[in-house]
């Protein structure tokens, strides 16, 4: 098995139309091997366990344009359906009477190939300061907004994808910036197009790429990602907005165009299907802000321009192996603890981490856990009730096996077990909201005080106890009742003393 860098780099070599053969010396790998990679797929990571002469003057005039744009449209097709120099040869002398030998054009379809390769790494290498961009090459960044989740705020992150040909931008909403959120943004895109662009230009995006002095490093997911795609990509000079200006702007318009108000989220993956169609229609006959054509127009030239899918999605998560503690629970993603179960106690097993999940695999293979992936540096558990709670929110009917269920005082227990599951609901939601606000210790005596006053656990209640005991307050209990008659006889004196006046 060779490394990531080294399939990414025949696939490169390979989308340039090098040979096998000059493929297997540049990388030093087999030819067989180097055929296997180029012909793979799907390179998601697999659970634990890549000159010659012009054409003579006479001839170069009427056929170098054509070839060239030959080759460029080979860079958008599928490798196996690319021109070689024999099919040069033979669609010149179909087409336009080519009288020229094969072995002249043999040599000009190489050198071709190698300059314009090395002309698409110069412009990698200047950081594309050029500011026309070519149709189907795109920019990514990331902006931050909050978003109203099951009635709780959240602080999010939003991936932009931002084509400058036409200035029409696309977003996907997520809880951090890793390599898998990433990944899986731009998947979304690419398949709500229905192809890859030519190249993406990133800034220093957490854990896609790190710039260490003057060397940039990016993240092992996301290589094998741009290896699956055929995606050429680049990355921003330090401290050079400008190179990036049209997704820097288009941040800021979808911000404020789409996420005010606060959008009220319930399924963040249902809510970023519809997303990418809602920024789309931003654009329709919208006029480019300088090349006198609607932006739609222009994206059409984006997505003709685009490259076609590979036959299969890439899994965008980063596969741990993990060993569990005496209670069968783990820890990957930072402070956050997830459970196996206790059957998996002291064992190892494989985590794959994505963009929204968490999922648990066992030694035989089999999927024995699935969580809502935790975010943030405040540690977290996947047995803490709070956690439980907003799920429970979703699946009410689940309530008389919950952790939330054993985790509350009998009395409480018991008032919620009479209710309506309607009624239910609407506790569980206001235990939920008062919860992130108040915490879990305080919610729990904020209900039962409620409980006691009122005979129930409403929200406006609930809020006002759970806010009481957070604030360190206790209620006062009497060992004897209290005489409140000296209170009557001070209002009969009064009402006397006004009536006597």
């Amino acid at each position: 098995m060779i490394g990531v860098d080294k399939i990414d780099d025949i696939r490169r070599l390979g989308r340039g139309g090098a040979s096998v053969a000059s493929i297997a010396r540049e990388t030093g790998v087999s030819e067989p091997t180097v055929r296997k990679y180029l012909r793979e797929t799907d390179l998601s990571e697999r659970p634990p366990a890549v000159g010659g002469m012009a054409l003579e003057l006479a001839l170069c005039q009427p056929f170098a344009a054509l070839v060239d744009s030959w080759l460029l449209e080979d860079r958008r097709c599928w490798y196996k359906q690319r021109h070689t120099a024999k099919r040069v040869f033979d669609r010149l002398v179909a087409e336009k009477g080519f009288e020229g030998s094969y072995s002249t054009v043999r040599r000009y379809v190489r050198r071709r190939r190698e300059e314009l390769a090395a002309e698409l790494d110069a412009r990698e290498a200047q950081g594309f300061l050029l500011l026309d961009w070519l149709p189907g090459e795109c920019q990514v960044d990331f902006g931050q907004a909050d978003f109203r989740v099951r009635g709780v705020v959240t602080r999010g992150h939003f991936l932009v994808v931002t084509f400058p040909h036409s200035n029409v931008g696309l977003a996907q909403v997520f809880w951090g910036e890793t390599a898998e959120c990433v990944c899986q943004g731009l998947r979304d895109v690419f398949e709500f197009l229905g192809g890859v662009p030519l190249r993406a230009v990133f800034d220093n995006a957490t854990e896609v790429g790190r710039r260490v002095g003057a060397e940039m490093r990016t993240s092992a997911l996301f290589r094998r990602f741009a290896a699956h795609y055929g995606l050429d990509y680049s990355f921003t000079n330090p401290y050079s907005g400008n190179e990036k200006g049209s997704v820097e702007n288009k941040v800021g318009t979808l911000r404020r165009n789409l996420f005010v108000p606060v959008p009220q989220v319930w399924d963040v993956k249902a809510y970023n299907e519809r997303l990418l169609g809602t920024c789309l229609a931003l654009s329709d006959g919208k006029p480019h802000y300088r090349k006198g054509a609607s932006e739609s127009e222009l994206f059409g030239d984006d997505r003709a321009a685009l490259s076609p899918l590979p036959a299969a999605p890439f899994a965008c998560v980063t596969w741990l192996t993990r060993r569990c503690d005496k209670q069968g629970s783990f820890r990957a993603g930072g402070e956050h603890r997830y459970s196996a179960g206790p059957v998996n106690a002291s064992r190892e097993v494989a985590v794959a981490m994505g963009a929204f999940d968490v999922t648990v695999v066992g030694a035989g293979g089999e999927v024995v856990a699935e969580y809502p992936r935790e975010w943030g540096d405040a540690p977290t558990d996947s047995a803490d009730p709070m956690l439980q709670l907003r799920l429970l929110c979703v699946r009410p009917g689940g309530w008389r096996d919950s952790v939330v269920r054993g985790s509350l005082p009998e009395q409480l227990v018991a008032f919620l077990d009479s209710e309506s599951p309607a009624d239910l609901g609407a506790d569980l939601r206001a235990l939920r909201d008062v919860s992130a606000r108040r915490g879990w210790a305080a919610t729990v005596e904020g209900a039962l005080r409620s409980l006691g006053a009122t005979g129930g656990v409403d929200a406006a209640t609930l809020e006002l106890a759970a806010a009481r005991a957070a604030a360190g307050d206790a209620l006062v209990e009497y060992d004897e009742p209290v005489d409140l008659a000296g209170y009557d006889r001070a209002f009969e004196l009064l009402e006397g003393g006004a009536a006597s006046a």
